[in-house]
């Protein structure tokens, strides 16, 4: 697929409400299905890093997965807005409509189109692991600021992983990740202290169905 896109005007409609200086934390994903871990970690990070809002950026596909037991956009969108259940976290279709499955793609379109607000992209430490796989991944880093959620039993791999350790000096301690937002890129702040072992995989059947969550 190109990276070069056309962007449809009516692209806005895929932007959740803003303002101008807003701090918005960026938490992509399948959402296959979503669950209460996402939101659990929209409100850490929104409580650690002080944002304003958490948009959910819901992908039509990682090109690092296997995408066959996908369930539709519109279904993922819907579920994803149930579960959010917060007036501070938004679901949106940006990548859909601007036509990628790249990261750097909509870090590229959100720094142009929405410039005036303060991003930070939002990963877990399962993601930092790895994030040397990314395409063009150091451009992403030295774009917008990144918190990674510590997921345990990932810790050690994630801190270990190549990804984390050229981008080593660039780590802002913890007791800093509330100036995240503020910092120009690269970045980078890995948050301890939310302990989630849930996960969209263990709430799927094998064909793809969705369990009821428990």
């Amino acid at each position: 697929m190109s990276n070069t896109f056309l962007v449809p005007p009516f692209v806005a409609q895929a932007l959740p409400p803003s303002t101008n200086g807003m701090r918005i934390g960026l938490l992509g994903g399948s959402f296959n299905p979503p669950h209460l871990a996402h939101r659990a970690i929209s409100q850490f990070a929104l409580t650690r890093l002080k944002l304003d809002r958490v948009w959910w950026l819901v992908t039509p596909g990682n090109p690092l997965k296997e995408n066959g037991a996908l369930h539709a956009l519109g279904k993922r969108m819907k579920a994803a807005r149930e579960v959010a259940d917060d007036p501070r976290i938004a679901v949106s279709c940006l990548e859909s409509v601007i036509r990628t499955r790249y990261t750097i793609d909509t870090v590229n379109f959100l720094r142009r189109r929405a410039s005036g607000l303060r991003f930070v992209w939002i990963m877990g430490a399962d993601n930092l692991a790895q994030f040397h796989r990314w395409q063009d991944w150091q451009r992403i880093a030295a774009q917008m600021p990144m918190a990674v959620v510590d997921r345990p039993p990932q810790s050690f791999r994630a801190l270990a992983s190549p990804a984390a350790r050229a981008l080593a000096r660039y780590r802002l301690p913890e007791n800093e990740a509330g100036l995240l937002a503020d910092r120009r890129a690269p970045a980078w702040v890995f948050l301890t202290g939310l302990k989630l072992n849930l996960s969209s995989t263990t709430l799927r059947n094998p064909d793809g169905s969705w369990k009821a969550p428990k």
